[in-house]
C-alpha cells in the first residue's frame, strides 16, 4: 500500500530514527499495518547490548508512534510541512512481552481509538510472528512550530 518512497514523503523522520519500511494496509480513519525490519545493522544494536542485541522498547514504541503518524496524515488527508511536527503526548499502559532481535520483522498494528480537539488516541501493538512484542495506549498530537 505504501512503500518506503511513500513514507519519506510523508514522514520527517530520517535514518537511524525513521522506524516504518512498509506500509501493508491502511483503513483511512480506522487503521493501519505496517512493518519494520529489523536489521543488525541497526545503531543502537552497538550498545543494546553487544552481546545480546535487543531492540529498544522506546524504539518499538516510536515504530508505533510513526505508523499512527502516517494513519492520521491519511486521515485528515494533509501532510505536514517544516512548521509541523508530530508529537506524543501521552503513553499508557505500555507492556513488553517479547525481546525484538535482529533478523526480526515488526508488524506494527496500530488502530484509531478517537480523534477530538486535535488529539489522536491509539490502540497500538506490535508483533512478531505471532508473537505479542510490545502493546501500549497512544496519545499524538500535531502543531505548528516557528
Amino acid at each position: 500500500m505504501m512503500d518506503i518512497h511513500q513514507i519519506l514523503k510523508k514522514l520527517p523522520h530520517r535514518y537511524p530514527i525513521l522506524l516504518v519500511d512498509r506500509v501493508l494496509e491502511m483503513e483511512t480513519g480506522k487503521r493501519i499495518k505496517a512493518i519494520k525490519n529489523v536489521s543488525i545493522n541497526e545503531p543502537f544494536f552497538q550498545g543494546h547490548f553487544p552481546h545480546r542485541p535487543v531492540m529498544p522498547g522506546v524504539l518499538m514504541l516510536e515504530a508505533l508512534a510513526q505508523a499512527a503518524a502516517l494513519l492520521s496524515f491519511a486521515t485528515l488527508d494533509e501532510s505536514i510541512d517544516d512548521k509541523t511536527v508530530y508529537y506524543f503526548v501521552g503513553i499508557d499502559g505500555a507492556r513488553f512481552k517479547r525481546p525484538v532481535e535482529p533478523g526480526d520483522q515488526l508488524m506494527l498494528d496500530v488502530v484509531l481509538e478517537r480523534h477530538k480537539a486535535g488529539i489522536f488516541k491509539f490502540d497500538a501493538r506490535a508483533s512478531v510472528g505471532d508473537e505479542l512484542a510490545v502493546s501500549a495506549q497512544l496519545m499524538c498530537t500535531m502543531r505548528r512550530v516557528g
